[in-house]
């Protein structure tokens, strides 16, 4: 039997001699115009990888998408593989990244929260009402919660907002041409420095006041991070000083959680009071750098903070402005840090702590706005001023954000230990007309859900655990007999299964079968806590390790909800 084979001699190329194919160029080619546009509209902006999410933002905004030939040409200007630009781009929710063969995006946007307390009100209904009257033209999506709880239900017309909307107001906003942010008034530079605004940053710079004497006065005070860890102040800021330098400072202004709203509420009636203490807390550890991250649901927060953000002095540390693009993860620390790097937020694994190693490696100082907008009172009123406040045993003030069922929502400053009776009666005016109080959620989507007979508990850090809730950032929801526990507790999860970054099984698998089992009928209590606790035991972060809180409050306090119901006659 003969054979045809192919005889090689030593060190020959087995195609040699013959003629080669027309080699052609491999992987995606760049779009001349693509990269003549992308180059014109960065212009002198620097191209670090850092900056991308900033530059996918400048896209997005002038051509009201994110094409692949613009993501391809954004990777080329910026020297990345296309791979990291689309995985960071398809990341974020309001980035609209079109595909190749895919129509373009309309002109306008409206998006429409379906978050709890929206969804209370009535947003699913004005969603699908939206949806048949926009006409050509107008896309209309569901919103995850944008931090207007107190009017709700809300709705974003481009960038502006629409408080207690209707169908009628939605719709004139978009008719109108009314897309852009509305600034409220506020304390600006000058009023602020009338009001003796920047003294005590002026005092501790010229060595006027020790800073041993402040930190002494936050540890006096016992003031704890409000973003809803509660680590204490005084003790994170020695922590990141006690680290080599150089050192940075991050600002953690992606409010997200489903009920807050507290942070906004500051930057925009007060925002030079977040300012100097955040410039205080970085002459204390020493950054060179301080990196301001801010939800892009907060349009009016940012051009308020440009502004006045301008007007500051020159010296001190080097201020940037960093902008989310709609992840609920970015709240995370870790989360944050790679965000503000221009990647996808994904969480870190720790340790080590960002105090050790922080943003682009370095030890890094995180602070919540809350925390630090208390930051003058207390060290310029003392210690005893803040602890006067308080009640039930707890000392201190706290920012309730209330939404819901009462009369009177919206930012409650209150003292902290408040009963959430205390609160509906005292600073909200009662329950809103014909409702009668049924339940609440101490601390956000995140923070479980109670029922109104449990209704003495003070609400604040280290009071709630024990019963499987927690105070959170204090977004304190209030339900009635008209609204569901266990649709509520469903609302929350599938927010959270949408919010998932995807990055640990437990959590992004979890969240979407617990969706499922929730959705029937009956529940399966036995599988769902087996559920839950593989979510609370596995989980990188909080999100996956908190998002079943809801769902197990449901099953302990609320047992009415699984009776079989009687038939009707």
């Amino acid at each position: 039997m003969s054979h045809d084979v192919q005889q090689v001699r030593p060190f020959e190329h087995p195609g040699e001699g013959r003629r080669r194919a027309k080699s052609t160029p491999k992987g995606r080619q760049i779009d001349p115009q693509a990269a003549e546009e992308i180059a014109l509209l960065l212009g002198d902006r620097q191209r670090r990888r850092d900056l991308l999410i900033e530059h996918l933002h400048l896209i997005q905004h002038h051509y009201n998408q994110i094409s692949a030939a613009h993501l391809a040409a954004l990777a080329d200007e910026m020297k990345l593989a296309f791979a990291e630009v689309f995985e960071t781009a398809t990341f974020y929710a309001h980035f609209d990244v079109v595909k190749e063969g895919e129509p373009n995006i309309p002109p306008l946007t409206i998006r429409v929260c379906d978050s709890l307390t929206c969804a209370m009100l009535g947003a699913e209904k004005l969603l699908q009402q939206v949806q048949e009257k926009a006409g050509p033209g107008i896309r209309v999506v569901r919103a995850p919660c944008v931090g207007r709880c107190d009017t709700a239900p809300a709705a974003e017309v481009g960038h502006h907002f629409v408080d207690h909307a209707s169908v009628s107001s939605v719709l004139a906003a978009a008719k109108g041409g009314d897309t852009h942010p509305h600034l409220p008034d506020y304390i600006d530079y000058d009023a602020y420095l009338a009001g003796g605004g920047y003294t005590l940053l002026k005092r501790l710079r010229s060595g006027d006041l020790a800073r041993e004497d402040l930190l002494k006065a936050l540890d006096d005070a016992s003031l704890r991070g409000l973003g809803g860890a509660g680590f204490p102040t005084g003790r994170k800021w020695r922590a990141v000083l006690g680290e080599p330098g150089p050192r940075l400072m991050a600002i953690n202004g992606d409010e997200g959680e489903p009920g807050t709203f507290k942070d906004r509420y500051y930057l925009e009636t007060d925002p030079h009071r977040f300012l100097e203490g955040m410039l205080i807390g970085a002459h204390v550890v020493e950054a060179t750098d301080i990196y301001i991250y801010i939800r892009d649901e907060y349009p009016a927060s940012r051009q308020i903070l440009d502004r006045e953000i301008a007007k500051l002095p020159p010296g001190g540390p080097t201020l940037h402005m960093r902008r989310g693009a709609g992840a609920y993860i970015c709240g995370e620390e870790s989360s944050l840090l790679e965000s503000i790097e221009g990647k996808r937020g994904l969480p870190r694994h720790k340790p080590p702590y960002p105090f050790q190693v922080g943003l682009f490696g370095l030890p890094t100082l995180i602070n919540n706005i809350e925390t630090l907008w208390w930051v003058r009172d207390i060290v310029e009123k003392g210690a005893d001023w803040w602890k006067s406040h308080g009640r039930n045993d707890r000392h201190g003030l706290r920012s309730y954000s209330v939404s819901g069922r009462v009369r009177n929502p919206g930012m409650k400053l209150a003292p902290a230990g408040v009963t959430v009776r205390e609160l509906i009666d005292e600073f909200c005016g009662g329950m809103a007309e014909g409702h009668t109080f049924h339940a609440y959620l101490p601390g956000g989507a995140s923070g479980g859900i109670l029922p109104a007979s449990m209704d003495n508990i003070p609400l604040d850090f280290g009071t709630l655990e024990k019963y499987g809730c927690f105070i959170g950032s204090a977004a304190v929801i209030i339900m009635s007999q008209q609204d569901s526990v266990k649709g509520a507790a469903l609302n929350l999860m599938r927010f959270f299964e949408d919010e998932s970054c995807g990055q640990c099984t437990p959590c992004r698998v979890g969240t979407q079968k617990a969706a499922l089992l929730m959705e029937r009928p009956v529940w399966n209590r036995e599988l769902l806590d087996e559920l839950s606790q593989a979510m609370r035991d596995a989980s990188i972060c909080g999100l996956g390790q908190a998002a079943s809180n809801p769902l197990t409050s449901v099953i302990k306090y609320f047992p009415e909800e699984f009776l079989p119901k009687e038939p009707a006659e």
